[in-house]
């Protein structure tokens, strides 16, 4: 069997696909197994590929940490430009999850972060770079975006 052989690349593709398939799997079972308990930091000794659990926080408690300490906070809203552009949480900023890591320089470190998308998938992809960057203020809105229009909460359009 040559290097370049087809049905080894294709093996090769198959195999790297079936380990992305696993990890998000494990990631999504932690979030599920995880879900209500308190934020983990991470430590030096954490290996910083490991899943961060985040502190849910509700639309209710949302509302009230905007009205009563918005210097405090930044809502991270992590779904594409275009998402965004549809609706949004009032005040949110957007920094899509897959542009997160070099765009960190926008979110600050010193305030209560709130991340969310449409399933809440993106949103553990993008607080996991957060934690390994050395976030340690992290929650996730509950319900993500489906859920605040449900309740008929304000949106924000551009």
């Amino acid at each position: 069997m040559t290097r370049n052989d087809p049905s080894r690349l294709f093996q090769s593709r198959h195999a790297l696909a079936a380990l992305l398939l696993a990890g998000a799997t494990s990631v999504a079972f932690a979030a599920v197994a995880t879900a209500g308990e308190p934020a983990v930091t991470t430590t030096a000794s954490a290996p910083a590929t490991a899943a961060v659990a985040v502190a849910p926080m509700s639309q209710e408690a949302l509302l009230e940490h905007q009205s009563s300490h918005p210097d405090h906070l930044l809502v991270l809203d992590v779904r594409t430009p275009q998402e965004y552009a549809e609706g949004h949480v009032p005040g949110a900023v957007n920094v899509p999850y897959d542009q997160l890591a070099s765009r960190l320089a926008q979110v600050p470190k010193d305030k209560d972060v709130v991340l969310y998308c449409k399933s809440g998938r993106r949103a553990g992809i993008a607080a996991d770079v957060l934690a390994a960057n050395g976030y340690t203020r992290l929650s996730h809105l509950e319900g993500d975006m489906p859920a605040w229009i449900e309740k008929g909460r304000p949106v924000a359009k551009p």
